[in-house]
């Protein structure tokens, strides 16, 4: 059984849709005691990253996620909720993360080296890049996705990073460590492809079920 977190902010109807698709049992709640027992989390977020940190953290949201993901069950954050997972946002003001992957949360200039302007907030499809094998894409092709945001992740550390999408500058589109994995764009808006990862997410669940 998946819960999804519900902390206020979060897109929940179209992400509860996507999984009543693929067949996948899910609760959503904010009790902690409940989304402890889950099999598997998604975090999704729509919204301020400094918004969404003092719900997660007044609800205490925050520790609960952080002790889940201890117990080496699999986290999944969405728009949003993946940019939560890192350390720091400088989204009105620089306000900490969940700090499970490494990494600061930046806005995108709008201005490319060459002086160009170009949109921001980023809002439609682009391809993704794989850049290294993760069961999250595993026997899936490389192809488009939808994105709607104005903040992305900068990462130093290129292991954590699985696809990437270019928009001005390489965009952290799937990232993962461990039990840890996020999505920058909407996996439930991005037809066949978005299914699909969010599929592999759910049998990693499944297998770790099966095993334990």
């Amino acid at each position: 059984m998946i819960g999804i977190i519900d902390y206020g902010m979060g897109n929940l109807f179209s992400v509860s849709k996507a999984l009543e698709r693929l067949g996948v049992p899910y609760f959503i709640s904010n009790d902690k005691e409940k989304l402890m027992s889950a099999d598997g989390l998604l975090l999704p977020g729509v919204g301020s990253f400094k918004d969404a940190m003092e719900r997660l953290n007044e609800d205490g949201l925050t520790n609960m996620i952080k002790e889940y993901v201890g117990q080496g069950k699999p986290l999944l954050g969405i728009c949003l909720g993946m940019q939560l997972l890192f350390e720091q946002s400088e989204e009105n003001g620089l306000t900490k993360g969940l700090s499970l992957l490494p990494g600061e949360v930046k806005r995108f200039s709008g201005i490319t080296k060459d002086g160009q302007s170009y949109k921001v907030p980023h809002m439609g499809w682009n391809k993704l890049s794989f850049s290294q094998s993760s069961p999250i894409t595993a026997n899936i092709d490389e192809d488009f996705v939808y994105f709607v945001h104005s903040y992305y992740v900068d990462t130093q550390d290129s292991e954590v990073v699985i696809a990437s999408a270019e928009y001005d500058v390489q965009v952290p589109a799937v990232v993962g460590r461990g039990n840890v994995f996020g999505m920058q764009f909407h996996p439930e808006k991005s037809s066949k492809l978005g299914m699909e990862l969010l599929r592999n997410f759910t049998k990693l669940i499944e297998e770790r079920v099966t095993i334990s």
